[in-house]
């Protein structure tokens, strides 16, 4: 499995289960903003805390691998598509698991085949 993958896994289990259990995330589905909008503030804020500290890393930790730039470029581009990606699928597999008391457990499982490339 990709480390990339385990990293946007550790925290995605939590991303709606501390609204889920102090009751804001119902006052969220009955408020009058889009829950789609909602959704879409908590990826983005998700990518931000994980995947563009990676992004911005990239660079850095490629000169210390004496990397080609050609290949530095090509590691940071593919990460600035790829995380957002991993975040937007994770917070599908979020949402389907947020009531299950073992959700943490159930959330590779789901999330995993839609991350593997065929």
């Amino acid at each position: 499995m990709d480390r990339r993958i385990a990293a946007s896994l550790l925290t995605l289990d939590r991303l709606f289960a501390a609204d889920h259990e102090d009751g804001s995330l119902d006052l969220l589905l009955m408020g009058g903003a889009p829950l789609e909008l909602t959704i879409l503030a908590k990826a983005i804020a998700h990518w931000i805390t994980t995947g563009l500290p990676l992004v911005l890393a990239a660079p850095l930790l490629g000169l210390f691998l004496n990397l080609e730039p050609a290949a530095i470029g090509a590691v940071a581009l593919t990460l600035l598509a790829g995380t957002p990606a991993l975040t937007c699928i994770g917070v599908i597999g979020a949402a389907l698991s947020v009531a299950l008391r073992r959700g943490g457990l159930l959330l590779p499982v789901l999330v995993l085949p839609l991350t593997i490339p065929c």
